[in-house]
């Protein structure tokens, strides 16, 4: 796939970085020596915070996508930046704290991948992970609809599973590694009307669009923006101050293990 784009990502900011200050406001104490892995670090959305949190701690981000970590490095919050697979990747010493904000959904096998990164903690250390539970909402659902009936010999969704799991099925992962919070909320975004497309087009085109749109040249690309906004005009329609709504679902864990 091609590589990120860091300014397309950062249009929506803010509506991005609510889910991910939610999630560190319910860490707990960490251990008293550690650093602070932010897996899946993008463009350093979350680094001043985290480093305002955790002002002692060497803070390390960790990112597949060259473009992104040139963009977090710019933040000087970082005291390192890896770039690695981050369904592969393994710390050099047990942190006290794994963050992950908005990056696991990409990575497949939950079961096996939240085992592996809690114990790659510290005695006490913490695991925090917030991922979009969006797959299954319409932003989501008439992508795939529309990559299946537009261009069948490349997209086949049959036997599709959503990346994120059921909360009850985290319960059961998190229960036997330690002390564990759980939940989702449901954000509902207040998107402003954009003169260059749908504004819920321009949301997703960064992220849940890119596995798409990396598979076609410039001219399907093209008609496949145009059936996608078509359809969300019906169903994300502009509202009377001009804006448009776009619930969105998350889920958060945090877990602490054992001292």
């Amino acid at each position: 796939m091609k590589d990120w784009n860091p300014d397309s990502y950062a249009r929506f900011r803010d509506v991005r970085l609510r889910p991910a200050l939610d999630l560190l406001a319910q860490i707990p104490t960490l251990p008293e020596r550690g650093k602070v892995v932010d897996l899946g670090c993008g463009s350093g959305a979350v680094a001043e915070a985290l480093s305002t949190r955790f002002p002692k701690r060497k803070l390390v981000g960790v990112d597949q996508s060259e473009a992104m970590l040139q963009k977090a490095a710019s933040t000087g919050a970082y005291r390192r930046l890896d770039q690695d697979d981050i369904s592969r990747w393994e710390p050099n010493k047990p942190p006290a704290l794994i963050f992950s904000n908005a990056a696991l959904q990409w990575v497949p096998n939950h079961a096996a991948l939240l085992p592996r990164l809690a114990g790659a903690l510290r005695p006490g250390g913490v695991l925090a992970v917030q991922m979009p539970a969006q797959q299954r909402a319409p932003s989501h659902r008439i992508l795939r609809e529309l990559a299946q009936e537009m261009f069948p010999d490349r997209f086949d969704f049959t036997g599709w599973e959503p990346p994120v799991a059921a909360t009850v099925d985290y319960a059961q992962i998190l229960r036997k590694l330690g002390r564990y919070d759980l939940w989702t909320s449901e954000y509902l975004h207040q998107l402003p009307i954009a003169e260059d497309g749908h504004p819920v087009r321009l949301f997703t085109q960064s992220t849940a669009m890119r596995p798409y749109l990396t598979q076609l040249s410039d001219t399907e690309q093209a008609a496949f923006i145009r059936r996608y906004e078509t359809a969300l005009q019906t169903v994300y329609p502009v509202q009377a101050d001009g804006s448009v709504l776009l619930p969105f679902r998350r889920l958060f864990l945090v877990l602490q293990r054992e001292a």
